[in-house]
């Protein structure tokens, strides 16, 4: 009933840009928060950052000042990535929280396909 498409994902050195894009569509009657989390192999999938509706953004600690999240509009989230290490590979997976259309507005909490991101030393 939600899709995410992600895009932007790929192979790049340390200390270089990647720009991943996720664009959430189908039946929403809100998105309160869209984020984005990574999965290294062999690791538990984490946080990477989070935007509400109202704009308010948590980061992990591990990308502060590297990677800036931002919307183009309220289905729409960037994520910029800057500075990036050989421990930021992992596959990035988008997610969106909020309302379904219909008179009953069902919570919903929607995963992306997830895209690569590798970072090579």
């Amino acid at each position: 009933q939600v899709q995410l498409v992600e895009s932007g994902g790929g192979l790049v050195q340390a200390g270089g840009s990647l720009r991943l894009s996720c664009a959430a569509s189908g039946s929403i009657f809100s998105i309160d928060a869209m984020g984005w989390y990574r999965q290294a192999p062999g690791k538990q999938r984490e946080l990477v950052v989070a935007i509400t509706s109202g704009g308010s953004t948590n980061y992990a600690d591990s990308v502060k000042g590297r990677f800036t999240i931002s919307r183009e509009n309220a289905n729409t989230v960037y994520l910029q990535m800057n500075s990036l290490k050989p421990e930021d590979t992992a596959v990035y997976y988008c997610n969106a929280r909020g309302l379904l259309k219909g008179w009953a507005k069902v919570p919903y909490d929607y995963w992306g396909q997830g895209t690569q991101v590798t970072v090579s030393s």
